[in-house]
């Protein structure tokens, strides 16, 4: 009889030394790949950040595919052959919106995946990511982001799927299922609550265990669901102790309530940080110790080997228990079938990264992504009444990727057909239309001369650049990351080098016909000037492809479609702000403004009109279903995103006022309609009563049908009493 991956992984772990069970739970990160690097590299740990990340610093050209999968190749045959078991690596690294090992397919930021609506593109964007890191022998990668940003300052913000747990759970787990597919580990963090108030990273989080499950935790389940075979601990402490070393989140809730068999990563130095940052541990041994002993199974970045060993000879770890975390480890590998199929074609890689399907589908996911916030008639623009476009802010000469896990150590990510902003809209108007490149200091004698003008903003954001405020940064802002963890993420230094708000009330001043493009990863104070701007379009980072996206999308060849996964607040002033609040027990305003954000989350407007109508409510057994007609109305093709939230009251607990349960995409021609249904079934009403008791408990329920948390068309009551539901009773 076959056995199974776990059964393999017991008779192995049976015949390895103490050494050899050390290398499993370690781990290596080299930087620069050149002659030295086998020199430096300890072949005898368990896993590795990826070479293919570092092989093109300070290259001519970017490495190919083909020479990234021959490199890890070589790195998996050097492992194997030093190891007494010939126990294989795992290959690791980044992949929030595409593989970032080099110069994959790059996806739009998080943010703007979640925009969609779309959890079927999202999980498809996923498969290509997916296959583009199996290609090359990437089998485990840190991905995706499932905190919820309640607080939009935390600088992390661009690389999550916003402040809804319905939304944030969907597009988890699709992405989840996208990569655990293709062989490939997702490993969703931070595990479990990754800042604290006022959005700052990775502080001490004061989150009590109610709010815990209600809202951190759903989408980390969700992903376990969908199938994700691995966990990142987050760099923060939660209820006493680092969640590095919590064993009340890696052991009690992770693996005996959910039941999760997969293995937990340390964030980068966060085990080291139990010793020096939280200073709960004496010193690095204690703290591997703790973290180990606790429930999390591998260390990153770098060999812990002489730690580890000093913790097992200081007797703070034995080995049965060092055994269990090496356990994990090893039926993870066997799973992966890295036992026997360890190596890649790098003819198959060259083939398939950034191939003409990845790059259409980046495309379409850019189009699903784009938010149009505000239009005063000013779009689409239309190339036979147009002749002269002005085109001001530094950003319109960037390809709009963002800088967050957007390319590889020391290079910017590059790759043919992925166009600037300017390039672009050349591109899409063929000579139809004259751009006019201007600067700031153009403005006066630009601006007045064409017939729009468009304005494409900057910003600085991203890990370790929480902001203190919202407003568009001026020229006195300036970034440099100047650590490893930084340049993980971006090597380049990040500078504004205008008043961008000046420049665009300037630009309202000399001509009224302006369209500001946002190119941002979390919600802009745009209250200075977004009363004198005609048009906003919200497009996040939309990735490689994302400037043709944004041209058709100007043009009206694609009507917007995107929705805000967050809610963008008028002023810092306002936050924490989300929709999904519990009751006020006075009020929700200041004495300045009425506490509503700016946009509300889920609005998203159109170059066409829908229409609500013939809305009913059915029950079941199991629920309940909300049915309409939805009519295009308007002149030109659509798609409008149908959302179904639900309002609490009479039960056990004060319920949030509303929370997303349902939302599906329906396109429609000009004066179509179809019939839509969400139906809700009975999670959806369940929740946590006094005693922590999840459940179909008593209580009275509001459903909401609209096209955005504060637009509803219809409203029906449901009760449920002892497990049934029904009709309110009148």
């Amino acid at each position: 009889m076959q056995q199974t991956p776990e059964q393999r992984a017991k008779a192995l772990l049976a015949q390895m030394t103490l050494d050899e069970k050390i290398g499993q739970v370690t781990s290596g990160m080299l930087f620069e790949v050149d002659e030295t690097y086998q020199s430096r590299r300890n072949p005898l740990l368990g896993s590795y950040r990826n070479p293919g990340h570092f092989m093109h610093y300070q290259r001519p050209a970017p490495a190919t595919p083909g020479e990234v999968t021959t490199q890890i190749n070589k790195d998996v045959r050097i492992s194997i052959d030093a190891q007494p078991h010939h126990i294989p690596p795992i290959e690791n690294g980044e992949a929030l919106h595409g593989a970032q090992w080099g110069m994959a397919t790059n996806f739009p930021q998080p943010i703007g995946l979640a925009s969609s609506f779309d959890p079927a593109m999202v999980a498809r964007v996923a498969d290509a990511i997916g296959k583009e890191c199996a290609a090359v022998g990437v089998r485990q990668v840190f991905s995706p982001v499932v905190n919820l940003v309640r607080d939009c300052r935390w600088g992390r913000t661009v690389e999550t799927y916003g402040e809804d747990v319905r939304l944030v759970s969907d597009m988890g787990a699709a992405m989840c299922r996208g990569l655990q597919q293709n062989g490939v580990i997702a490993t969703p963090k931070h595990f479990a609550d990754n800042y604290a108030a006022g959005g700052r990273d990775s502080n001490y989080a004061e989150t009590d265990e109610r709010t815990l499950r209600e809202t951190i935790l759903p989408p980390f389940k969700a992903c376990f669901d969908a199938g994700a075979q691995s966990v990142m601990a987050a760099y923060n402490a939660w209820n006493g102790l680092p969640c590095s070393a919590n064993e009340t989140l890696l052991t009690n809730l992770l693996r005996n309530e959910w039941g999760f068999d997969g293995f937990v990563v340390s964030d980068y130095w966060g085990v080291e940080g139990l010793h020096s940052a939280h200073r709960i541990a004496k010193d690095t041994a204690h703290a591997a110790a703790m973290a180990l002993k606790a429930g999390l199974d591998v260390i990153l970045p770098y060999d812990n080997t002489e730690t580890i060993r000093q913790a097992l000879d200081a007797g703070l770890l034995t080995e049965q228990e060092l055994d269990r975390n090496v356990l994990r480890v090893l039926t993870a590998k066997f799973r992966l079938g890295l036992f026997d199929a360890p190596f890649c074609d790098p003819d198959t890689a060259d083939s398939l990264v950034r191939c003409n399907a990845h790059r259409f589908l980046a495309l379409e996911a850019a189009k699903e992504s784009i938010v149009l916030l505000k239009n005063d008639g000013v779009l689409p623009l239309q190339k036979p009444r147009l002749c002269r476009i002005g085109v001001f802010g530094q950003s319109a000469d960037l390809i709009p990727i963002g800088s967050n896990y957007a390319g590889p150590y020391g290079t910017p990510w590059q790759g043919s057909d992925a166009p600037t902003c300017l390039q672009a809209l050349q591109a899409f108007c063929g000579g139809e239309v004259e751009f006019v490149r201007a600067a700031a200091d153009e403005i006066d004698a630009v601006a007045p001369t064409c017939d729009v003008n468009l304005y494409f903003t900057s910003i600085v954001e991203g890990e370790g650049s929480d902001r203190s405020r919202l407003r568009l940064p001026d020229i006195t802002t300036h970034k440099a990351h100047l650590d490893d963890a930084g340049l993980i993420v971006d090597s380049a230094e990040q500078s504004i080098t205008e008043n961008q708000e000046r420049s665009i009330l300037r630009l309202t001043e000399k001509n009224p016909n302006l369209v500001v493009v946002l190119l941002n990863g979390a919600p802009i104070d745009m209250t200075a000037w977004i009363d004198r701007v005609p048009a906003v379009v919200e497009a996040w980072y939309p990735g490689e492809q994302g400037a043709k996206a944004l041209a058709e999308i100007l043009f009206g060849a694609t009507n917007p479609s995107g929705k805000l996964p967050i809610g963008i607040p008028k002023s810092v002033g306002q936050l924490p702000l989300f929709y999904a609040v519990k009751p006020s027990g006075r009020g929700y305003a200041y004495c300045d403004d009425d506490g509503k954000p700016l946009f509300p989350f889920g609005f998203g407007l159109s170059y066409t009109t829908f229409a609500v109508s013939d809305a009913k409510l059915t029950l079941t057994e199991s629920g309940a279903a909300v049915t309409c007609l939805l009519t295009n109305t308007g002149d030109c093709a659509g798609t409008e995103v149908l959302q179904l939230y639900l309002g609490s009251h009479g039960c056990d607990v004060v319920r949030p006022m509303q929370e997303l349960k349902a939302y599906t995409r329906v396109t429609l021609e000009p004066g179509e309609a179809k019939s839509v249904r969400l139906e809700l079934g009975t999670q959806a009403f369940c929740y946590y009563d006094r005693a922590l008791r999840f459940g179909l408990h008593d209580g009275d329920h509001t459903l909401l049908l609209g096209t955005s948390s504060d637009a509803a068309d219809a409203s029906f009551e449901v009760s449920v009493r002892g497990g049934k539901f029904s009709l309110p009773q009148v």
